[in-house]
């Protein structure tokens, strides 16, 4: 069964950076496009960036220029460089494949972003 665990979520200002990872396993990580995605507060889960097997991105609009994904294949991880954060950016974040399968949702890692 695969399984994913997101850390590296906290409290930041706005205009501030975070960086946050997905450790998977249990899977062939490699050969899937994964993606971040976001859930604010009463708002439905969104998508945030992807990242295909190998290398290729896509941004939302919302954090084109300011987010950064990244994965290691070898290591079964994706990382999600954040800067310039703004208040917007609340959520609980979580990876997944792409298309997002259910069932496989970790508990996500909250990022907060406030002053």
């Amino acid at each position: 069964q695969v399984q994913f665990a997101e850390s590296g979520g906290g409290l930041v200002q706005p205009g501030g950076s975070l960086r946050i990872s997905c450790a998977a396993s249990g899977s062939i990580f490699g050969v899937y496009v994964m993606a971040w995605y976001r859930q604010a507060p009463g708002k439905q889960r969104a998508l945030v960036a992807t990242i295909s097997n190998d290398g290729g991105t896509y941004y939302s609009d919302s954090v084109k220029g300011r987010f950064t994904i990244s994965r290691d294949n070898a290591k079964n991880t994706m990382n999600l460089q954040m800067n310039s954060l703004k208040f917007e950016d609340t959520a609980v974040y979580y990876c997944n494949y792409v298309p997002a399968r259910a069932g496989y949702w970790g508990q996500g890692t909250q990022v907060t972003v406030s002053s």
